[in-house]
């Protein structure tokens, strides 16, 4: 068990008992009662007399939350605890990675708080500050917009809008046409989004993540400050910028003042998972660390393909003078001790972590399984077979789940769940926003709330019969040589559109005016686009209706803003996902199995949980072994893996792979080993066996035995007989 050598010299940590807080102290306040002793210590940290206004400020303070050990709980409490002790809620800012995830938090501290005398009513109002810290980024940079060089009605692109905006760029500087393949666009946003969120070199992000694009550097430099440019121009936003304009903001000492003074207490939940420029803005607001409370387990952390690091939440207590108290939560709530004990034997042999030892009081006689089999189909064959029994057994297909390290590893599976006619959803495909009769319509409510869009105005112009690149850029252009606070509407009109658009022209023209000057109040303007854009969907798309259905749901999500500009950039920042993005019909079965990648599940949890593909090359995969980091996330991957089991844990060993390109009956294949994360030594805490069963078969009589005896041939002579 090891800790980072920083830590050991000069961390305080919280040494305790995870026995209930009830047992511990009789006189308890009712609304922490149920908490045990560790998550009771996080919850108090500072005493009550450094919560009310005015008074010093609690330490920093770092939750190291294992799986399963109520996490979420114990933030709401601390949060909670804050408010009833004199906090003031509108003071306190809660940063969580989705708007989902605040918003049940929020629910949480009320219901907590809801039996304290006072603090129910402190609450009415909510927590005004609880988001995402994109979300929370957008309402700062729009508050701040005049002190920044922004104007205040800067429209936001999603990741789609982002990469077309880059391959505008792209072409317009003349790298589409090379002579060798220069990178799409979507590579390039990657690379781009890599380099602001690691706070990285260009030549370090090329050289260690996308090394095929290592000779297109001084081409790579040139897009991106041509794509600056262009955002800048067009008063657009991407999701990085939210980020990095926040930290750029708070690198000035008046504003970095300024914010600072607006919150008393800062929590964030899931540290872990947060990149370079998201701890340099917690930093800014909170440099000496008083108020500031971090939750996370660096034992999942698992997101660096995202700009995440590691190394956040392993470096934040000796960040600050003195360091950080450190609290440990310990005791799960989710799994049985024999799962538990194998998970922490895979995460004990981290290079570098925070010493934790996750226990249960759920015993159980049953230990993880470690079965082998011959190949991927064998593997699906087996799994299928376990899940059908436990179903049998009373356990619902949407109680287990089948994780994996890459989406395609579950082929084989797929393929035989099909066969036996066993309904299952995979988590995956396409997000709400990625439809394109989504984004057709809000691509006219982003124009119309800023005509200098030209992202959102290409798009919207082509929608019309007739309308190509050309027409639409020029149309782009007339927009923005116009000066009027209608500039879109005046441009329309002055416009000879080309014939086979001139008949739905007229009704474009007079949409984009009338809510270009928001003649027609919110929600009704968005009523108003659908309607018009009706028929362009028939037109365009062959699965109309399901896609209207869409766009009917979206209306009616629309009406819950107050406004358009808070609907645009709070869909854009946390998109549902679309009926339309299916890919088959929709399940008619209640019930259904659980695929989903390693990645996808963390934050669940499953009666029932299969690993495949336990093999090196697999976990750890051939890509994710470059780098000692590298390694040490594939490690936590499967520590991830395993520990969403509540009851059964099946990890399953294929001891051959197919290669493919060879025939369909092809039998040229590579052998894999179990993977370097369970050790010899830990194997004692798995059930190994191999699948199926071999057979027992009959030993052969005596007399069997004697007649075979009495046999005699010469095969040599036979042999040597052929080449006489």
């Amino acid at each position: 068990m090891r800790r980072p050598p920083i830590l050991d010299a000069c961390c305080p940590v919280s040494t305790v008992v995870d026995t209930p807080a009830a047992a511990a102290c009789p006189d308890a306040a009712a609304y922490l009662s149920k908490l045990n002793e560790a998550q009771r210590t996080a919850v108090e940290h500072g005493g009550t007399a450094s919560f009310a206004p005015g008074t010093a400020l609690p330490a920093p303070l770092l939750v190291i939350a294992g799986a399963g050990s109520g996490k979420t709980n114990t933030l709401a409490h601390r949060v909670a605890h804050l408010v009833v002790n004199g906090a003031d809620p509108h003071r306190i800012l809660l940063l969580t990675f989705s708007r989902r995830a605040a918003q049940e938090m929020t629910r949480r501290v009320g219901r907590i708080a809801a039996g304290v005398p006072g603090a129910a009513a402190v609450l009415a109002q909510g927590l005004t500050w609880a988001g995402t810290f994109h979300g929370i980024g957008a309402r700062l940079l729009r508050e701040y917009a005049g002190q920044i060089g922004l104007a205040p009605a800067f429209t936001i692109n999603d990741r789609e809008d982002s990469a077309d905006l880059m391959n505008l760029v792209r072409h317009e500087l003349g790298l589409s046409a090379k002579e060798k393949r220069f990178p799409a666009k979507n590579t390039c946003l990657a690379i781009y989004s890599r380099v602001v969120n690691t706070a990285d070199s260009l030549a370090n992000v090329l050289t260690r993540s996308f090394s095929w694009c290592v000779e297109w550097e001084p081409q790579l430099k040139t897009l991106f400050a041509g794509y600056v440019d262009a955002k800048q121009k067009q008063n657009v936003l991407d999701y990085d910028d939210l980020l990095l304009y926040w930290a750029h903001m708070a690198a000035e000492p008046a504003i970095a003042a300024d914010l600072a003074s607006r919150f008393d207490h800062v929590l964030v939940d899931e540290y872990q998972d947060t990149n370079r420029l998201q701890a340099a803005i917690l930093l800014a607001l909170k440099p000496d660390g008083r108020g500031l409370a971090v939750v996370g387990d660096d034992a999942q952390a698992i997101y660096s393909f995202r700009g995440a690091t590691v190394r956040n939440i392993l470096d934040f207590p000796a960040q600050f003078d003195p360091p950080a108290r450190q609290v440990t939560l310990e005791r799960n709530y989710r799994s049985t001790q024999p799962i538990l004990a194998a998970s922490n034997a895979v995460i004990d042999a981290a290079r570098e972590r925070f010493t934790k030892n996750l226990w249960s009081e759920r015993p159980s006689a049953q230990r993880p399984r470690l079965v082998t089999v011959a190949d991927e189909a064998t593997q699906a064959r087996y799994v299928v077979e376990q899940i059908l029994a436990a179903r049998e057994e009373g356990m619902k297909l949407k109680q287990q789940a089948v994780l994996f390290r890459a989406a395609h590893h579950s082929a084989a599976l797929e393929i035989e769940l099909a066969r036996r006619n066993i309904p299952f959803v995979k988590f995956g495909g396409l997000r709400f926003l990625d439809a394109a009769h989504v984004k057709d319509v809000l691509a006219v409510l982003r124009w119309a709330e800023n005509p200098l869009d030209r992202v959102a105005g290409f798009r919207v112009a082509q929608l019309l019969p007739g309308v190509g690149p050309a027409t639409a850029a020029r149309l782009l252009d007339q927009v923005a040589a116009c000066t009027g606070a209608y500039r879109a509407a005046e441009a329309l009109a002055a416009f000879a559109p080309p014939p086979r658009a001139a008949e739905d022209w007229a009704a474009f023209a007079a949409l984009i005016g009338n809510i270009g000057a928001r003649a027609t109040p919110w929600p009704a303007e968005f009523e108003r686009v659908r309607r018009w854009y009706e028929p362009h969907l028939e037109r365009n798309h062959e699965d109309a209706a399901v896609r209207l259905a869409d766009l009917l749901q979206m209306e009616s999500i629309a009406s819950t803003y107050a406004s358009r500009e808070r609907f645009l950039t709070e869909l854009t920042l946390d998109p549902p996902d679309a009926t339309s993005a299916e890919s088959a019909d929709p399940l008619l079965d209640e019930d259904y199995l659980i695929l989903s990648t390693i990645h996808s599940a963390k934050g669940q949890e499953w009666r029932n949980v299969f690993v495949l593909n336990g093999v090196d090359g697999c976990i750890p995969s051939d890509l994710g072994a470059g780098s000692d980091e590298e390694l040490e996330e594939e490690r936590r991957l499967l520590y991830v893996a395993m520990t969403r089991a509540k009851e059964d844990l099946h990890i399953v060993v294929p001891q051959r792979f197919y290669v493919h390109n060879q025939t369909a009956q092809g039998d040229r294949h590579v052998w894999a080993s179990r993977t370097r994360f369970i050790a010899a030594a830990a194997l004692p805490l798995y059930e190994s066996r191999p699948w199926p069963p071999a057979p027992v078969v009959a030993a052969p009589g005596a007399a069997g035995l004697a007649a075979a005896a009495q046999a005699k041939i010469e095969i040599g002579a036979k042999l040597r007989k052929m080449w006489d």
